[in-house]
């Protein structure tokens, strides 16, 4: 295995891609990308400065304060802390493009893509929370239940101990019910009986805790790709040194990477007619976050197909369905109970308190905004009717495709888990309300099958926009339109780049630039012998 510098790989044809691919599957690596990897390193050391004076900071904090940094926070200050965020994540997102021209030309395989990202996470486990302030809320959830109340009945502000984890918690959150399931709050709890009153503490033990969800993916993908037909490197670049998983996932962090680790997990258990496993982690997962619910009666699909015999698809189904309900029932009684002590389905009403988000990033509510926009040209109205009515026809469609989707899925195998992440992603887009990181749920899945280059190109522009529509404090940035316009334009160069590097020519421009030139040429007659006269 070479071990030289990176540089930009040349495109290929598809027939030597193929062939290249079967090099890296078979772990043979022209390159280890050295300078690729220090760019993102750099790119999440400076997001990881910055973020002290322009991420999701604490009230009172401890390190900052009012002492000679404190600038960061404050006026220009604080906007020049933004712009240099920025420029980290353009860094990383430039690596990761790199890498990802590397994977597709099949000259590296997916070790260095995991060593890239481990390295490109690890500045970012001691940074303040970015494009988010999600973890504060765990943790007051999780200080609720350690001191005796239901977060399923009470919001944080209902606590009168541990004032800095309370204080920290987003206005929107302070009184509404928890809506994760009950097993993470048990993890939430646990984290706040180690950390108490110490936010940092709390925050990097909740990104460590979220790195266990990590390894679960890690040793849950490559056997599912050897069952989905796909390119390992491709997947471990499209997943796990992705934008979505370094800076959301784990920079935010969210516990959507544990309930992805249970998820993928149980994907593969199905998949190796390991059935009932699958339906008991998959039920873990549902009790870290709810949408894992979504994957189950695809499971039972691939259970009924694999049942011997030669009898109707619906007497298959039923022997199928009957102990994947059983098991279900069983493992989420048992985890309800050891979690909260009791058998608590609150979380169920818990799950209304996200619906309070409403911004066009939820395609129904986008469309209720613009329904309202067009009528309020001619009568003065207010927003929410139009809201409401959109919201209520995309719960409909919805349900309409997750029928839909499972019924395709009735002949299991690959077709059941390829339904799977479409519905995973379907309920993402369509169910209020869509945060960025939610897509991440079928995307996991999908990442193990066959991608087309163009495709893997969208997903680039996609995850760019996931990360910058929120801006790095954790507030929306979506209708601050002249920013938008800039988000769009940038995720738009950075799906380019993957398909061609420069696709706009300016470094070459740059290079041809007359002054470039000029200072060439100096150069070049400086470093030329000449011989001179001597008298």
């Amino acid at each position: 295995m070479a071990t030289t510098t990176d540089s930009a790989p040349s495109a290929e044809t598809p027939a030597e891609e193929t062939a290249a691919a079967r090099h890296a599957r078979a772990g043979e690596m022209s390159q280890f990308p050295y300078r690729t990897i220090a760019m993102g390193v750099v790119g999440s050391v400076v997001l990881m400065l910055a973020s002290l004076g322009a991420g999701g900071i604490l009230v009172r904090d401890p390190i900052i304060g009012t002492g000679p940094l404190s600038w960061m926070r404050y006026g220009h200050g604080h906007a020049l802390a933004t712009a240099v965020l920025y420029v980290g994540f353009g860094l990383v997102v430039w690596a990761w493009v790199r890498l990802g021209r590397y994977a597709l030309a099949g000259r590296i395989g997916a070790r260095p893509i995991v060593i890239a990202a481990f390295a490109w996470m690890a500045p970012l486990l001691i940074a303040p929370p970015l494009f988010t302030r999600d973890v504060f809320s765990y943790l007051g959830q999780g200080a609720q239940l350690l001191h005796g109340l239901d977060p399923y009945d009470y919001g944080p502000a209902a606590l009168d101990v541990l004032p800095d984890v309370v204080q920290n918690v987003h206005w929107l959150w302070q009184t509404t019910p928890a809506p994760y399931g009950p097993l993470y709050l048990l993890v939430a709890k646990h984290t706040v009986a180690i950390t108490g009153n110490n936010m940092i503490a709390g925050v990097i033990l909740t990104r460590v805790i979220m790195l266990a969800g990590l390894a679960g993916l890690l040793w849950a993908l490559p056997k599912l790709v050897r069952h989905l037909g796909g390119r390992l490197p491709v997947t471990m670049w499209l997943t796990v040194a992705s934008p979505m998983m370094v800076i959301h996932l784990v920079g935010g962090p969210h516990n959507d990477l544990l309930m992805l680790a249970f998820l993928t997990i149980g994907v593969w258990a199905a998949l190796e007619r390991k059935h009932a496993l699958a339906i008991a982690l998959v039920t873990v997962g549902m009790l870290i976050k709810p949408t894992a619910a979504v994957a189950l009666p695809f499971l039972v699909w691939v259970w009924a197909n694999r049942l011997p015999g030669e009898e109707s698809l619906f007497r298959r189904f039923v022997k199928a369905v009957v102990p994947s309900l059983a098991i279900f029932g069983v493992v989420f009684t048992v985890g309800t109970w050891v979690s909260l002590g009791s058998f608590n389905l609150g979380w169920v009403t818990g799950l209304q308190a996200p619906q309070l988000i409403a911004n066009w990033l939820n395609f129904p509510t986008g469309l209720g905004e613009i329904a309202h926009t067009l009528v309020n040209l001619v009568v003065d109205v207010p927003s929410s009717p139009f809201v409401t009515v959109a919201r209520g026809a995309a719960w409909l469609a919805l349900v309409g495709v997750m029928v839909w989707q499972w019924w395709k899925a009735r002949h299991g195998g690959r077709e059941a888990i390829m339904r799977m992440g479409i519905t995973l992603l379907a309920v993402a887009i369509f169910a209020p309300p869509t945060l960025p990181w939610y897509l991440t749920w079928g995307f996991v899945i999908l990442s193990a099958f066959p991608w087309r280059r163009v495709h893997l190109a969208v997903m680039v522009a996609v995850s760019m926009f996931l990360v910058l529509v929120y801006y790095p404090t954790g507030e929306q940035s979506l209708y601050d339109w002249w920013f938008i316009i800039g988000v769009i334009a940038a995720s738009l160069y950075g799906a380019a780049s993957l398909l061609k590097p420069d696709p706009l020519g300016l470094i070459e421009a740059w290079r041809r630039h007359p002054v470039t030139e000029h200072r060439a040429e100096e150069r070049r007659a400086e470093e030329t012998p000449t011989s001179h006269a001597t008298s």
